[in-house]
């Protein structure tokens, strides 16, 4: 099909813009794209019919997803590396900015919205994984989710494994972009602590590789947040051992089992366990029995090992007797298995599921807001005691947090070895989630306000100066005002997010993208 007619049935489905004419952006891509024929097939616009179920098939959290929400002029679902040069190409010469969008994860929309117009780059067909079991190294597609991924490698090998998160639709890019954490950081580090190789689009188009976009681009890459310094098309990661099987178990306690007490002695105890243990507690409210309406708080204790059952119980009753873990508690299993059970799959099911996109997380189809925090000391008893009857409001029906013992590799590994600063001296992390249902987000502010009241409840009890949070749990409370663009402003999250990383991360991106066209809300600004 001649380019020409290709752009003039571009034109009949997309909607005007009296700021940018998209005659002229669909011509340049038109000119700029190698292989004219694909342009139908990867450019959605918004009178196409399948444009907003395109928009909405990796939009995690449904607040941006309502009418009110900004909508891209063009969503890009490139086939490969010159698909997303022409574009950033294009929307460079035409004014348009850029959202790049690996999984839709990210908790503020940031990679599919935006308050001027703007193009968004879907990376969900540059998706390929290739695993080399005798070097224990693969190269992945940003697009590919972690899911896809630790399927790719379970097909090849019961022994390796890769450090990252428990999310498995989450898109690989957002993820190693913002460091990546999971079930092996305390034994390996975070995911980006396992990249060594990358291939990075640049704001010139450049495709550039480790050794050509030096050392500092590099480091940046691995733990800096999406959204800034180019687009990362590929990384290459190292593989890590595991046993052929690991043990995992959890176990329920509620208040009136002892909970608050097991939760501050919890503290001292999981992140100076061996660092083969991960070790997290998920809190929530419950009714106290399903005949009695009456609420209480419950705490699962959730851990996986990495080893045999035998070897797991001695350890626990020698370091945390309190727990009561027993036996009959355990299940052993592989790997890669494990991440289907802390999924909260049953034992047995399918390893297809790790690849099935579809897949919806909990907050999946919900309207939510989260909020993250480190903690350094433990926190007293009282202060848990404290925090309950906030629980118990009727805003928090479905609240959670989520700690995550630190402690572990992550204490072996200087602050500055890749942008993510949390290491040694943060006992465990804190993750606040709160979601609602679309028939209640006429009052969306009324949760949204019942997780800051939460967030300044736990002000005097985690980390101060700064007041630490993990840029992949992006949260715009956090010193942002679109109406200050300026460097002083951005340090006051940059320093939260990236502590005094953030200083070298701005130099590289005044080297790398000195206009500024990668950006967000929450990306590095250039001096």
């Amino acid at each position: 099909m001649f380019p020409f007619l290709l752009v003039i049935l571009l034109l009949l489905s997309w909607s005007t813009s009296a700021h940018h004419p998209p005659e002229e952006f669909l011509h340049c891509l038109s000119f700029h794209f190698k292989n004219h024929s694909s342009i139908a097939k990867v450019i959605y616009t918004p009178n196409n019919s399948s444009y907003f179920s395109v928009l909405k098939s990796a939009a995690q959290n449904l607040r941006f997803s309502t009418p009110s929400t900004p909508t891209p002029l063009a969503i890009v679902t490139p086939l490969d590396a010159s698909h997303i040069q022409a574009t950033i190409y294009c929307s460079r010469k035409h004014g348009l900015q850029i959202r790049t969008r690996s999984g839709g994860h990210d908790f503020e929309g940031l990679s599919y919205t935006s308050k001027v117009p703007f193009i968004v780059i879907d990376l969900v067909n540059l998706r390929s994984i290739d695993v080399n079991v005798e070097k224990q190294t693969a190269w992945v597609e940003s697009g590919a989710t972690i899911g896809e991924l630790y399927y790719e490698i379970a097909q090849r090998s019961r022994t390796l494994a890769f450090p990252a998160g428990i999310g498995l639709n989450v898109g690989i890019g957002g993820h190693f972009s913002g460091g990546g954490y999971g079930l092996l950081f305390r034994k390996y580090g975070l995911a980006a602590d396992n990249v060594i190789d990358a291939h990075v689009i640049d704001v010139n188009g450049r495709i550039l590789d480790r050794k050509s976009m030096g050392e500092d681009l590099f480091w940046a890459i691995r733990g800096g947040g999406g959204g800034s310094f180019g687009i990362v098309l590929t990384w290459k990661i190292k593989l890590v051992p595991v046993p052929a099987n690991v043990t995992v178990f959890t176990v329920r306690k509620t208040l009136e089992q002892n909970a608050t007490k097991l939760i501050h002695h919890w503290q001292y105890i999981a992140h100076k366990l061996p660092e083969e243990i991960h070790m997290s507690i998920t809190i929530s409210r419950v009714n106290s029995s399903a005949q009695d309406e009456k609420m209480t708080i419950q705490a699962f204790f959730s851990t996986m090992f990495l080893g045999g059952i035998d070897k797991l119980i001695p350890l626990m009753q020698e370091r945390f007797p309190e727990l009561g873990v027993v036996k009959e508690d355990c299940l052993e299993m592989s790997w890669v298995e494990s991440n289907l059970y802390f999924a909260q799959y049953p034992k047995g099911a399918p390893l297809k599921i790790l690849l099935l996109r579809s897949y919806k997380s909990p907050l999946s189809n919900l309207f939510f807001k989260a909020k993250s925090d480190f903690v350094k000391q433990p926190i007293p008893e009282t202060a848990f005691k404290g925090l309950w009857p906030k629980f118990y409001e009727k805003e928090a029906k479905s609240a959670v947090a989520v700690l995550v013992a630190c402690g572990g590799k992550m204490d072996q590994i200087l602050e500055t070895e890749t942008p993510y600063p949390h290491r040694a001296g943060n006992i465990y992390s804190i993750l606040y989630v709160l979601d609602w249902e679309e028939k209640q987000n006429i009052n969306s502010v009324r949760f949204i306000g019942w997780m800051r009241k939460v967030y300044k409840y736990m002000t005097p009890y985690v980390s101060k100066s700064p007041r630490e949070a993990y840029v992949n749990y992006r949260d715009l409370d956090i010193g942002t005002n679109n109406k200050d663009k300026s460097y002083g402003h951005a340090r006051i999250w940059g320093l939260k997010y990236f502590k005094n990383n953030f200083d070298r991360l701005v130099r590289v991106e005044t080297i790398i993208d000195p206009e500024n066209f990668f950006r967000n809300e929450q990306s590095i600004p250039p001096l």
